[in-house]
């Protein structure tokens, strides 16, 4: 489909994934408006629609920092098509770059934007279920200090938009999300919830400054018995262990919200001063410049030709990994499994 032109003005340029559920593109707008753009085109016929649900949320929550922009959605022919801005490489690509660890700077810096976009997102009612460093992008070019949030897939209203008042507690729930980076209520199958997700950001913050997760690598015969040893893992690993070696203000985050309770209003302000503090008590300067854009003290996007291509090609398979088939069986490694996918909004 090279050459054809959707929405009235995007011309499809290239393309960057397929599958069953359609394909991905770059596009370009000959009149400049929108420049490159990524376009994405499920079959009208498919089992298992996701566009329309990814379009819904994205509609929710367009305007806000760090929520990919949509220009256009709409039927054409056999197609249900949706045109957005491409963005970057995935904190999880970037941390790859960066030899697997992050220094406290860029972590704290990633820690003010992800607990922003996860408040955004709760303020619209939704909590996104799948936090990880795959599922929050970077911008491009002028853009490349902003963290995005993606992948809706998971995503569950928690509460009523009109009377606020908080969805039921249950028990005996199945693992939602990713194991490796789920919060611990996750694994004992309750209900989630806001603090849910607050949780999963303080592990991948973990992961960020040390580089690995002490449950990371565990053998086990199958899925099953990988997630209760995950969650075994877990349990009797205190905070002040998982943290150690690193400031206090991280074990103190990871107590605050293992402590919510279930429909509680997390204080986001507070979390985000516990970060805020630490940076300035460190004397750190907040200049926008992330540990993969920074080479002798300069901001600079492409570092090399080797460094631009990768990120690159990071994005790349994020645009294209954005739009999951959840018909198919996953071929992600036994902790990132997806175990269970919402077939609408709510």
């Amino acid at each position: 489909m090279e050459g054809k032109t959707v929405g009235g003005r995007y011309l499809l340029t290239k393309l960057l994934g397929s599958g069953s559920f359609g394909q991905i593109y770059i596009a370009k707008d000959p009149r400049g408006g929108d420049g490159e753009v990524a376009v994405k085109l499920e079959i009208k016929e498919t089992k298992h629609p996701q566009l329309v649900y990814e379009a819904k949320l994205l509609k929710l929550l367009q305007g806000a920092p760090g929520i990919a922009e949509v220009y256009y959605y709409g039927i054409e022919a056999e197609h249900t098509v949706m045109v957005m801005e491409l963005m970057g490489p995935s904190l999880e690509d970037v941390f790859n770059l960066c030899r697997r660890r992050l220094s406290l700077k860029s972590t704290l810096m990633l820690a003010d934007q992800m607990l922003l976009r996860i408040e955004y997102f709760h303020s619209r009612h939704y909590i996104h279920r799948d936090i990880k460093p795959d599922n929050f992008l970077i911008g491009r070019s002028q853009k490349s200090n902003i963290v995005y949030i993606i992948d809706f897939g998971l995503a569950k209203k928690f509460r009523s938009p009109s009377t606020l008042v908080h969805g039921p507690y249950r028990e005996n729930k199945n693992l939602t999300g990713t194991a490796r980076y789920a919060s611990l209520n996750a694994h004992l199958g309750l209900e989630q919830s806001r603090r849910d997700d607050l949780e999963a950001i303080g592990y991948v913050l973990v992961y960020f400054l040390k580089g690995s997760l002490p449950w990371q690598g565990i053998k086990a015969e199958g899925k099953q018995d990988k997630y209760s040893a995950i969650m075994e893992k877990k349990l009797n690993t205190p905070f002040t262990e998982l943290c150690q070696g690193m400031p206090d203000e991280f074990a103190t985050f990871l107590s605050y919200t293992r402590n919510l309770r279930f429909d509680e209003d997390p204080d986001y302000r507070y979390m985000r001063w516990l970060f805020q503090n630490l940076f300035h008590q460190q004397r750190l300067k907040n200049d926008g410049c992330f540990d993969w854009n920074v080479v002798k003290g300069r901001p600079q996007w492409q570092v090399n030709e080797l460094k631009a291509e990768r990120l690159q090609a990071a994005a790349m398979r994020n645009v294209a990994g954005s739009m999951t088939d959840y018909s198919q069986p996953s071929n992600r490694a036994a902790t990132d499994v997806v175990l269970s996918i919402p077939s609408e909004p709510g």
